[in-house]
C-alpha cells in the first residue's frame, strides 16, 4: 500500500496539498491527483504542489511542480510559490532562496512576517500568452457577451483580465468557464474580473484554469496589476483585494513582479491513493 505524506497549506484561502519528493518519488498519476483533490473523499485542494530536487542544487534550494485539481499540469502558482517558500525558508533558516519553477523559470522568495515572491517578468506578446492568432494583447476582441474586451498577460501561465464597473454583477462561474475554453486560448486561460477601486486598490474575483472559482490567485493578482498599469488604471504598486484576502503587488522598474502576502500551514497527514 502506498502512503503519501503531505502538508495542507493555503495562501489567502487558495489551498494546496504539498508533497515532498526530494527523498522519495511516490509515482503520482493523474488519477491519484484527481482522487486526492476530491474535497469529500480525498484531501481537497485547488492545486497540488510537489517539491522536487533542483537541476542546479548549488544555486537553487528546490524545484516545484504544480498540478491543478483536474490533474493537469500548471505553469505557475503565486500563492503556491509563497507557501513552498515558507516551507523552505523555515527549513533552511535563510532570508531568501531560489526555486526552480515550470517553464525553466527561477523564482526568488524572501522571508518576513509576510512572504514575498519575485514572480519574474510578465510576457505580453501574443505568442507567449499564447493566443491562437496575432492580436494586440492590450485589447483583445470582445469574446463573451456582457463582458468588455479583456487584456491578456502571461505570468508563467495565461490570464485574461476583464475590467468591470461592478464586480458583484459578474457571473464568475458561467462567464469564467466560457472564457477559459474560448478558442482564442489554445492552452485555456485563467480569468480575472477586476473592479478598480482607485489607482492603488484593485478588487478581483478569479476563475482558475483547471480549478474553477478560488478565493485567491497569486498569478491572477500579478496579471491584474500588470493589465491595470498597461491600461492606465493603476499605479505600479497596489493592493489587490480578493475573497480570501489581500496581496501587495509591485511591477518594479526592472520589469519583475513582486508579490507579498500571507502563507499558512494548516496540518500534516497521510494520503492512501490505492484505497477504494
Amino acid at each position: 500500500m502506498r502512503i503519501i505524506p503531505f502538508l495542507k497549506m493555503d495562501g489567502l484561502g487558495n489551498d494546496f496539498a504539498v508533497i515532498d519528493e526530494r527523498k522519495q518519488s511516490f509515482g503520482l498519476s493523474n488519477k491519484d491527483i484527481v482522487k486526492m483533490a476530491n474535497r469529500k473523499t480525498g484531501v481537497g485542494f485547488d492545486q497540488l504542489i510537489v517539491i522536487a530536487n533542483p537541476a542546479n542544487p548549488k544555486e537553487h534550494a528546490a524545484a516545484m511542480k504544480i498540478y491543478n485539481a483536474d490533474g493537469s499540469a500548471a505553469g505557475a502558482c503565486g500563492n503556491g510559490t509563497r507557501c513552498i517558500g515558507k516551507v523552505l525558508l523555515e527549513e533552511t533558516g535563510l532570508s531568501s532562496l531560489k526555486i526552480e519553477a515550470p517553464g525553466e523559470r527561477v523564482l526568488e522568495v524572501f522571508a518576513g512576517k509576510l512572504i514575498t515572491a519575485n514572480m519574474g517578468k510578465p510576457n505580453l506578446d501574443w505568442k507567449s500568452i499564447p493566443l491562437a492568432e496575432n492580436i494586440d494583447t492590450l485589447e483583445l476582441p470582445k469574446i463573451v457577451a456582457g463582458l468588455p474586451r479583456p487584456v491578456a498577460v502571461n505570468v508563467g501561465n495565461p490570464h485574461a483580465v476583464f475590467f468591470v464597473s461592478d464586480l458583484e454583477k459578474v457571473d464568475v462561474e458561467k462567464q469564467g468557464a466560457l472564457v477559459e475554453k474560448h478558442h482564442l486560448f489554445p492552452e485555456r486561460t485563467n480569468v480575472e474580473f477586476v473592479e478598480v477601486k482607485n489607482p492603488k486598490h484593485l478588487r478581483m474575483k478569479v476563475w482558475e484554469r483547471g480549478a474553477g472559482i478560488t478565493k485567491a490567485c497569486g498569478t491572477g493578482a500579478c496579471a491584474s496589476l500588470v493589465a491595470a498599469v498597461r491600461k492606465g488604471l493603476a499605479q505600479n504598486s497596489a493592493k489587490v483585494e480578493m475573497d480570501g484576502g489581500e496581496l501587495n503587488i509591485t511591477w518594479s522598474e526592472n520589469g519583475d513582479i513582486l508579490m507579498t502576502g500571507a502563507a499558512h500551514q494548516s496540518f500534516a497527514g497521510n494520503f492512501f491513493p490505492d484505497e477504494d
